[in-house]
Parts: structure tokens; sequence; C-alpha cells
């Protein structure tokens, strides 16, 4: 490592980079997967019956871990590393939560073999703030192509499939000829109240404010994130 480190100075800081962010993504997914993990025992009891109590229990499980603090301190042998203390003031929701929902919901990259990279072919915008490629956009191909993310995950989710959920899916026209496409859909649903949920919770006022310039501020906030919507599979996912 000091060879290459010598050759290469900027290597070793990029890789002790990379893990810090896999650091703070397994943050993000430790606080997400208890939330997840509550509202499946809450369904299951018949305390959550609807999508807007699904959307205020994730709420409140992200307003909850709000602000605990994201570090990184790797120990190697006696010796801990203060790479993001907690001084620096890395917190979940801001700092892991809201990136993670722009760049996974609604940035992303074009998948593998669904469009041309080909500058000449202009199928992806010349600028990265305009990509629409996240999970909320994509659709669900199963092709069973390793460079498709939806089909991935359609795959690993078949294997654990609720039995309400199986049955639910038994009901549809075509059974189980169609479920990972189905599989799909669910997720996407899933992910589109974890996008309300964050979005309602960043609004610059309570939603259900009384006040005329409250009313207005959160107007104009939600305007921004509602075009966005636009092009995304919500209105497909709906009607599934």
């Amino acid at each position: 490592m000091g060879g290459i480190d010598k050759i290469f100075p900027e290597f070793l800081p990029e890789q002790v980079r990379q893990l810090a962010y896999y650091s703070g993504l397994g943050q993000f997914w430790r606080v997400m997967s208890d939330i997840f993990m509550s509202l499946s025992d809450a369904y299951n009891q018949g305390k959550i019956t609807s999508i807007p109590q699904v959307v205020e229990h994730i709420l409140n499980g992200l307003v909850a871990d709000a602000s605990k603090p994201i570090t990184y301190a790797p120990q190697i042998g006696n010796q801990r590393y203060d790479i993001i203390p907690e001084s620096v003031g890395l917190t979940f929701l801001m700092d892991t939560g809201v990136p993670y929902v722009e760049a996974v919901f609604f940035r992303g990259t074009p998948f593998l073999g669904t469009v041309s990279y080909n500058a000449q072919a202009y199928q992806i915008p010349y600028e990265q703030g305009r990509f629409a490629y996240g999970a909320l956009y994509a659709d669900p191909l199963p092709i069973g192509g390793a460079g498709i993310p939806p089909t991935l995950l359609m795959q690993d989710m078949l294997h654990f499939l609720p039995d309400y959920l199986q049955e639910v899916y038994q009901r549809s026209r075509r059974g189980e000829d169609d479920v990972r496409v189905r599989i799909c859909q669910t997720f996407q649903k899933s992910m589109f109240c974890v996008t309300t949920a964050a979005i309602v919770g960043l609004a610059p006022h309570p939603l259900d404010t009384t006040t005329p310039e409250e009313q207005e501020a959160n107007r104009v906030y939600l305007e921004t994130w509602m075009d966005r919507f636009i092009t995304s599979r919500l209105g497909d996912v709906n009607k599934s």
C-alpha cells in the first residue's frame, strides 16, 4: 500500500473516502431497517391499514433519528482513527437520508443496456442535474440483465415474499406469471411512501398550518417536488 501511495498519491485518500461513504450508507440503512421492521410488525398487528398511516410511521422514524450523528472511526490494531468525528456535525437525515433519496430515488444513472451512452445519440442529458433514472422512474424490466438493478431486486425479493403479498399477486389476471414485475411495482409504491415522508418532514412549515405566509412557502416548496414526479412512475404504479 505504501508503494502504491508513492506512485498514485490520490489512490489511498480515495479509498478512505469510499469506505467513509460505505459506512455512512450502512448507518443510514441501520436506521431505515429498524423503521421498516417496526412498520411490518405494526401492519401484522393491524395497527396500520392505510397509506397515510405508512407515511406517518416512516416520518416519525425519520424525525426521531434526524439528528443521529454519522461518524466514521475505524480501529486498526490499538489505534482508533477519527476519519469523520462527531464534531463534524454530520447527521442522519440531512447528510445521509436526503442525499440517498436524491441520488437513488430521483437521479440514478441509466441502466446499462437500456439507453445509449454515446453522446451523439442524445439519449441521456448532457447535464447530470437533469438525470431522472432513479428508482422512482425505473421501468420494471423482467429481462434478467445483469445491469438492470430492478431485475436483481425482483429476483431477491421473490424469495422473501410474505404470505399476504403472495395472495395479492395470485389474484391478479396473470397470477404468478408476472410476479417479478408486480414486485417491482410494489417496491416503487413503498419508495414513494418513503419519499413522501421525507418531503413532508423537510417542509418549511407544518402542512396543516393556517398562516397564509407559511402556506405560500409550503406551496412553493411542494411545487418543486411535484414537478419532479411528472415523469416518474407514480401514475403507473397507482393503477396496478
